[in-house]
């Protein structure tokens, strides 16, 4: 069969690789076009052109996929595989091959449709998530549904553990459900629209915590931008504000306690670092974010101890 795979982001790139193990080489790739990328602005190439390089496939980087239409003409496709690309598939390349295009989305469709179904599965405390392959359509991640695979969330999956687990999983149910195209066994159904929930396109700033929000939701927040945005709160020090990265936390409530403003840092057992959080929140009961790992702008990730040790006007301070 011959396949055309469009992809950019590691998620795209471990599936690839998956569907080249299994026996389906691309003879052609698509990707994004290499962006500037961290604090030196480094041109980076996409995940998925480092794999096609890999393995010596083709590779097109348009700045619009329609600008290659023609090129896919030529081509002739038997099935387009499209995971995570970043651009809207036109409905004229959709109609070339005669197999369709394919999707493979991390979310058990139509829950948690659009760009980041993996963070709103950990955000939400969903009990279980999967994999969906779908024949695309014009609409996004509407089309109908060829396979799914299901698994339980554990009690703390965050964004990277859990991406782990659905790019293994839908690099095996890619590789089925071609098999079952390929012999006429696939059939489609429709998604269920009154069931259907949505995800948005996360911005670095969404990663700010709102202390006055519970700490079992900002401690979700943590697990679920692991990998993107990441969470961070802002402290002043003396006289410049910095940037704070939370990467590991748990939570803890009390009672009969005094009442503090949200926001305020604390130490608990073994100097860790505590944070009044807000909803919840009444005289003589406390609902707080214990801080395991932390990392200040500039700095190497650490223990909240090992933080303490060089910040000790810390303690006490409002967080922002």
């Amino acid at each position: 069969m011959k396949i055309l795979f469009i992809g950019t982001p590691d998620f795209s790139a471990d599936i690839l690789k998956g569907l080249i193990n299994g026996g389906f080489k691309p003879v052609l790739v698509i990707t994004e076009t290499d962006k500037p990328v961290g604090r030196k602005q480094v041109i980076t190439p996409p995940p998925v052109k480092l794999v096609a390089q890999e393995y010596q496939i083709p590779i097109a980087q348009p700045e619009e996929i329609l600008n290659l239409e023609s090129k896919i003409l030529d081509i002739k496709p038997d099935l387009i595989v499209v995971v995570a690309y970043g651009q809207v598939i036109p409905k004229s390349i959709l109609e070339i091959p005669r197999h369709g295009c394919l999707n493979i989305h991390p979310s058990l469709l139509p829950r948690w449709r659009g760009p980041s179904p993996i963070q709103y599965t950990i955000l939400n405390g969903d009990k279980k998530t999967g994999v969906t392959i779908m024949l695309m359509d014009e609409k996004i991640d509407h089309g109908p549904i060829l396979s799914q695979r299901e698994i339980i969330i554990s009690e703390n999956e965050t964004g990277k553990t859990l991406s782990e687990k659905l790019t293994d999983l839908g690099a095996r149910l890619l590789l089925e459900t071609i098999s079952q195209l390929g012999r006429g066994l696939a059939k489609p159904r429709p998604q269920n629209e009154e069931k259907a929930t949505y995800s948005k396109i996360l911005t670095r700033q969404d990663g700010k915590i709102n202390w006055k929000r519970t700490a079992e939701e900002i401690e979700k927040q943590i697990r679920a931008f692991e990998l993107w945005p990441e969470s961070f709160t802002l402290w002043q020090s003396r006289r410049k504000l910095l940037k704070i990265k939370i990467s590991k936390a748990t939570t803890l409530k009390s009672k009969g306690g005094i009442a503090y403003p949200v926001g305020k840092t604390l130490t608990v057992s073994q100097n860790q670092i505590c944070v009044q959080c807000g909803k919840g929140f009444l005289p003589g009961e406390g609902d707080f974010l214990v801080i395991e790992r932390l990392q200040l702008e500039g700095k190497k990730e650490m223990t909240s101890e090992e933080f303490l040790r060089g910040h000790l006007n810390f303690i006490g301070t409002i967080l922002k």
